[in-house]
């Protein structure tokens, strides 16, 4: 999951980006409003960690105007005012300075969990469809009986939308991680994939790193 961290404090933004990135989330980092507004407009966030009062500006009034735009990303104050609950119609949850830094990856991973957008029934890409609910799939009407680890390593591929999936990422949705990503497992089930699909190919590798559907 990805969160974003707006902290001008050196010492605190440090403390929270290596705290949450030792507890498996991704993170980007702002100094201020701005960086953060342009960190927004490029990328989607599970969590906003703002703190509320920044050189900047405060950052209550600035994701009450992006709530007004539709903008609907979890949202935790970090606030040393004396009234945290006023920023609650716009932020999801607040923490009160000083915290303790495994209260502030509880806090995260909970609204990452709660904004979390479910996988669609069904997944499309490229004349393939694939039912999530039926464990079914097809291509251009067609269908394919496939094994389960044939399409889990597709449903993962589509889902990408085109994006390359890594090796590992792929041998540990199928098999696990005690599988090494050099083994020959991955290889075959996409050597069958790829006669099962047919023509013209949709599984091509990205050298160096894994595969990605066309």
């Amino acid at each position: 999951m990805r969160v974003l961290v707006t902290e001008d404090d050196d010492d605190t933004r440090f403390a929270v980006e290596t705290s949450l990135r030792g507890a498996g989330f991704a993170v980007d980092v702002a100094t201020d409003l701005p960086a953060a507004d342009e960190a927004l407009f490029v990328n989607d966030y599970d969590c906003v960690v703002f703190d509320r009062v920044l050189p900047s500006g405060d950052a209550l009034l600035y994701v009450k105007q992006r709530r007004l735009d539709g903008w609907s990303a979890a949202v935790l104050f970090l606030t040393g005012i004396d009234n945290p609950l006023e920023g609650l119609p716009y932020g999801d949850d607040y923490l009160v300075k000083p915290f303790a830094m495994p209260e502030l990856i509880a806090r995260v991973r909970s609204l990452c969990r709660l904004t979390a957008v479910a996988p669609p029934p069904v997944l499309r890409h490229a004349g393939l469809e694939l039912d999530l609910g039926r464990r079914t799939a097809s291509r251009a009407g067609r269908a394919l009986v496939l094994t389960v680890k044939e399409f889990t390593v597709l449903e993962r591929l589509v889902a990408a939308g085109g994006d390359p999936v890594r090796r590992d990422e792929l041998i540990a949705a199928a098999w696990d991680r005690e599988v090494p990503p050099t083994s020959n497992v991955l290889d075959v089930v996409i050597t069958a994939l790829r006669q099962k699909l047919g023509p013209p190919p949709v599984v091509q590798t990205v050298r160096g790193f894994g595969y990605r559907c066309s």
